[in-house]
């Protein structure tokens, strides 16, 4: 038989890359980049040659399974919805809806299947206990957009392939192709910007992303504020704000620029490890450049003050001028959209949490309190879980603490491909069949690509009848507990179905036939300026200087500048080869040399008697991790570096390769009181550690 070939977009990170299937006599053979989709050019990373591991995995969990005791069952899929149903409403029966919780891991906005059937779930649950990924990565990017522009996803996207000068903060696309930055083949992207104009990174590592700069700056972990603040400052004194063309539009941007100089910046080199003349000549040459963006990524948002880094950015970009213009930065206007009339525009603060008092953000709490929610007795305890493709006992904050609360829960429900280190703690798991074989289109990430994107993919494969898609259990689920409620439920039609659906509402005319008729996808070319008509806000108006945001240039000004002297400044890092933890299970992402190592600059290992390989423990105000340490003047002196997505060797797993992966849970160290103040996003980056020698090892 001869081979047959399929296409579609890549669903396991960011970059949507479009791929090649090659099946010979029914077995997938061989995967490649699709050298005809316009977009990804035939560029594919690691992850996506992965997915024929995942299709084949052993580990893979094809039924559902029920654990009794300590020992895993298989049963039907019918006596597993009767099941789930009927016991997440006797717990809310008994102690209420919000008795109830649910996690959200990263993988469900990768996929079309989870993200649109999602919320129709969570409303049948009518809890207030939302929990997802979101919170220990990107809320202050949505944050800032809903204070300033009126919607969570109106996001302005550097447009890199047209920029003249790009400065780029705590942001590794070469690693993670792009982020809330959607740029496949970002290596080439970013060295045709080094080549043209000029690419400056600012990081605490000299990152594989730096290796392309033209310039590449340590900073001190936490104080980018700092910087953007100095920069702004500059930027301020060269010439007045470049606005003309959002005329009539903008709402407090002199009280805004006006009110950063309350900021001491004295200290500014001390505190930053930047020189004042570095940030000075940094926005002279900004502010020059034809067209510049400012980008700032996990590294920003996940410390501190990681909203006021992202408000920050924003205002640079008005200032400048550059603000929703071409090379500037823009947001991406899509066939299917996600901003506009009957989205969800994210409301801040209409119920606090019960324990903490924290304001919810977008329907959600900030996943650093689940524990708290579930170990604090009283009305509104959470006492039954649901995770969706979430693995929180290693990816959120404290997460060997968050699995001994986990374990005490009444009842866990998973929706999940893996018996993993949270999955573990389940009573039933419900494990989604092949997306190969669903309809998907990319809702998010075409929304903050770097160009005007669309695709739709197929189904390459026929889903085994034994198995169940992620669209139809959620569907069975959603109408099990509304049976058991004694309510109504209204199944929502297949996923091609609601494609068309979006398509038809974003009035591009472009429909679902369209799309298929276009295998490779589409290019329907660069971002183009359209924020000032698609702005939310009550006023119409861009609001640059919102009362919370101006209260945390207040904080910063009376932060604490003393630190323990023997502490190191903690940051995570990302691999190419990895996005989750679940990846790890994969033999051709886990292969090669051992990647779990604390980074260390020489000079802090041999100030502490500390040698290149040597296995050492970490210890945080939390926790404590042992892990092997390495030498490298990549590292900014005092900072200390350890990827995420690592912690395996867990009983009551069946990752039969990610248990063979060595290296500890980064989140061990982390700790859930460490937050972004406006957002409760977590600050996992710039957490002050010490290392030591294990005792009796030299």
């Amino acid at each position: 038989m001869p081979s047959t070939y399929h296409y579609r977009a890549c669903d396991l990170c960011e970059a949507i890359c479009g791929l090649e299937f090659r099946y010979d006599d029914g077995r997938l053979a061989a995967i490649r980049g699709d050298d005809e989709d316009p977009f990804s050019r035939g560029h594919v990373c690691p992850k996506g040659n992965a997915i024929i591991d995942l299709e084949s995995d052993p580990d893979r969990l094809r039924r559902p399974l029920k654990r009794i005791g300590t020992q895993w069952h298989e049963l039907g899929w019918d006596e597993a919805y009767a099941e789930a149903g009927e016991r997440l409403a006797a717990v809310q029966r008994e102690h209420g809806a919000n008795a109830v919780a649910a996690y959200l891991g990263n993988p469900n906005v990768h996929h079309f299947g989870h993200l649109a059937y999602l919320p129709a779930f969570l409303r049948g649950l009518k809890t207030r206990n939302v929990y997802s990924a979101s919170s220990v990565d990107q809320w202050p990017h949505q944050y800032v957009a809903r204070l300033m522009y009126g919607h969570q996803f109106l996001i302005p996207i550097p447009d890199i392939d047209r920029t003249d000068f790009l400065l780029m903060l705590g942001a590794n696309p070469v690693a993670s192709n792009g982020s809330l930055m959607t740029a496949p083949g970002a290596p080439k992207r970013l060295k045709a910007i080094a080549a043209r104009g000029r690419l400056v990174v600012i990081d605490p590592r000299r990152t594989e992303t730096a290796e392309l700069a033209n310039e590449h700056h340590f900073i001190r972990p936490g104080t980018d504020a700092l910087f953007l603040i100095a920069l702004l400052r500059d930027l301020v004194a060269l010439g007045p704000s470049r606005t003309q063309r959002y005329d009539g539009r903008i709402s407090g941007l002199e009280q805004a620029l006006a009110a950063l100089a309350a900021v001491p910046l004295d200290d500014f080199e001390a505190r930053t490890g930047i020189a004042r003349e570095t940030a000075s000549r940094l926005a002279r040459d900004l502010w020059q450049a034809p067209s510049a963006a400012v980008y700032g990524r996990m590294g920003l948002s996940t410390q501190p003050y990681g909203t006021l880094c992202q408000w920050l950015i924003q205002l640079i970009h008005l200032h400048t001028g550059n603000l929703d213009r071409e090379g500037g930065s823009i947001p991406n206007d899509v066939v299917m959209p996600i901003t506009g009339p009957g989205t969800a525009r994210g409301h801040v603060g209409r119920w606090r949490s019960r324990v903490r008092g924290l304001p919810e953000f977008a329907g959600e709490f900030p996943v650093s309190i689940l524990r708290e929610e579930i170990e604090t007795p009283g009305e509104g305890q959470v006492r039954a879980l649901v995770t969706v493709a979430g693995n929180p006992t290693l990816s959120t904050p404290n997460g060997d603490a968050l699995a001994k609360a986990i374990s005490s829960l009444d009842f866990m429900l998973s929706i999940d491909i893996y018996l993993n280190e949270t999955t573990r703690h389940a009573h039933l798991i419900l494990p989604p069949t092949s997306s190969l074989s669903q309809y998907h289109y990319d809702l998010i990430f075409n929304a903050f690509a770097v160009r005007r994107v669309a695709r739709v993919s197929a189904p390459i494969v026929d889903q085994p009848q034994d198995e169940r898609a992620d669209w139809q259990i959620l569907n069975a689920l959603g109408a099990s507990h509304a049976r058991a409620q004694s309510r109504e439920w209204r199944d929502l039609p297949p996923p091609r179905d609601l494609i068309a659906m979006g398509l038809a509402r974003g009035g591009s005319g472009i429909d679902v036939d369209t799309l298929e008729g276009a295998p490779h996808g589409m290019d329907l070319g660069p971002l183009r300026p359209c924020l000032l008509d698609r702005l939310e806000t009550e006023s119409s108006r861009i609001e640059c200087a919102p009362d919370i945001l101006l209260e945390e240039l207040n904080r910063l000004a009376r932060s604490e500048r003393e630190r323990d002297p023997q502490a190191l400044l903690l940051i995570g890092r990302r691999e190419l080869r990895s996005n989750n933890s679940w990846m790890h299970n994969a033999p051709r992402l886990a292969k090669g040399k051992p990647r779990h190592h604390l980074l260390v600059h020489p000079e802090d290992l041999k100030s502490r008697g500390l040698r290149d390989g040597q296995r050492v423990r970490v210890r945080s105000a939390v926790g404590e991790i042992q892990v092997e340490v390495e030498a490298s003047d990549d590292m900014m002196r005092g900072v200390i570096s350890l990827p995420h997505g690592y912690g395996h060797d867990q009983h009551g797993t069946r990752l039969g390769r990610a248990n063979q992966v060595p290296g500890p849970s980064y989140n061990d160290l982390t700790d859930p009181a460490a937050l972004d103040v406006p957002t409760g996003n977590a600050a996992l980056n710039a957490l002050p550690v010490r290392i030591e020698a294990l005792a009796g090892i030299q």
